[in-house]
């Protein structure tokens, strides 16, 4: 099948990526459209029809799945944080995920137990799902064709998602994300330490790496002024700042803030296999964001052997258990204290990161997502 997979510059770039690469490794086409290029439904409607694409994924149920508003092709949906977080409080947003969803026909649903749970079989979910969809009546050619599945990460995404549509409660799809992690083998770390301006002579360097897109909801200064404040006691503290300008004011902001910042960096981007070769040298990923669906990042450093500090919300503790995969802290001045904690620690170092490591491979099998999402698009043709 040819897909047209419709995704925003705030999605992380492994979840597109991976999307993509579970659809080329089937053998369908699969071409990547930025939706906050397009305007309306009306500018992809009339591509689809022009490419002649069989199916669209759209990767946002507002920002993606508005613009399929009454496809003449079947469809899927898979929930971002943003939906669930902050989307779904605006009347006129609210409105228009609940038409998306509305439109269904059916949706499929594959539950899997988070965090600390056990997952189910696969092959034993599917095939339940392949008995619903023979259940339904084919739709006629030129007539709107409706969202075939929606996919959330986690089950309480898809609660808070049933708590506003309750008809979707049982049409909802839950996958956590799959994570493969490729660090380049040429990275430069001292070329990197010299573009950040970070001293490459100071003994015993800790570096933190904070990886988010640049808008408010991340909130990447959160941890500014405790890092600077440390940073003057401790030169070997550095915390370092990586991700997409996607608010171009805000960005601005960002940098001005760490200039008047010691010890703190913002960085240039970078492709991912660089990116991970450079978690791989950090002390710890940090997260500080307001509000998350399933970061990509916390996940990526655990496959990585790395320890992650992550703000205490609900998206971060679904994935991390505090103490024993990872550390949550509810302020800036806890963030320290844990962080002294960890590299004073090297035995609970050590525990942390190998038991996120074990439940990443546990939970979130970057192969068990591929067969999944391919039997999953299978119901799309």
């Amino acid at each position: 099948m040819k897909f047209k997979s419709c995704y925003n510059h705030l999605n992380p770039l492994s979840l597109v990526a991976s999307g993509r690469n579970h659809l080329h490794a089937a053998g369908h086409i699969c071409i990547l459209k930025d939706a906050f290029g397009c305007e309306s439904p009306t500018e992809i409607a009339n591509l689809i029809s022009t490419e002649k694409f069989d199916a669209a994924l759209a990767i946002h149920l507002y920002k993606g799945g508005r613009l399929l508003q009454g496809s003449r092709v079947p469809f899927g949906i898979i929930f971002g944080g943003t939906d669930i977080n902050e989307d779904i409080r605006c009347e006129e947003k609210h409105r228009v995920m609940g038409t998306v969803l509305g439109e269904a026909s059916f949706k499929m649903l594959y539950e899997v137990t988070q965090s600390h749970g056990s997952i189910p079989s696969a092959s034993d979910d599917l095939s339940t799902v392949k008995l619903q969809c023979r259940s339904q009546p084919c739709m006629s050619e030129g007539v709107p064709k409706s969202t075939r599945f929606a996919v959330a990460f986690t089950t309480k995404m898809k609660e808070l998602a049933a708590a506003e549509w309750p008809d979707a409660r049982k049409k909802i799809y839950v996958q956590t994300q799959g994570i493969k992690t490729t660090p380049s083998e040429t990275f430069d770390w001292y070329r990197f330490l010299q573009n950040a301006d970070i001293p490459t002579d100071v003994d015993n360097l800790h570096i933190f790496l904070l990886i988010c897109g640049l808008r408010r909801i991340k909130d990447p200064l959160y941890l500014v002024d405790v890092f600077s404040d440390w940073h003057r006691k401790e030169p070997s503290i550095h915390l370092g700042i990586i991700g997409p300008a996607v608010d171009p004011l805000f960005t601005s902001e960002v940098k001005e803030k760490v200039k008047r910042a010691p010890g703190v960096h913002l960085l240039q981007e970078m492709s991912q296999d660089d990116l991970h070769a450079a978690m791989k040298r950090c002390f710890a990923v940090v997260n500080s964001s307001i509000s998350e669906g399933m970061s990509a990042a916390i996940l990526e450093a655990m496959d990585l052997d790395i320890p992650v500090l992550a703000r205490n919300i609900p998206g971060n503790a679904a994935i991390i258990k505090h103490k024993d995969t990872g550390l949550l802290f509810s302020d800036p001045q806890e963030f320290v204290v844990l962080s002294k904690s960890l590299m004073n620690d090297p035995i609970m170092k050590r525990e942390i990161v190998r038991k996120a490591k074990d439940y990443v491979k546990k939970h979130h099998s970057w192969e068990c997502e591929r067969k999944t999402y391919q039997n999953l698009v299978l119901r799309l043709q």
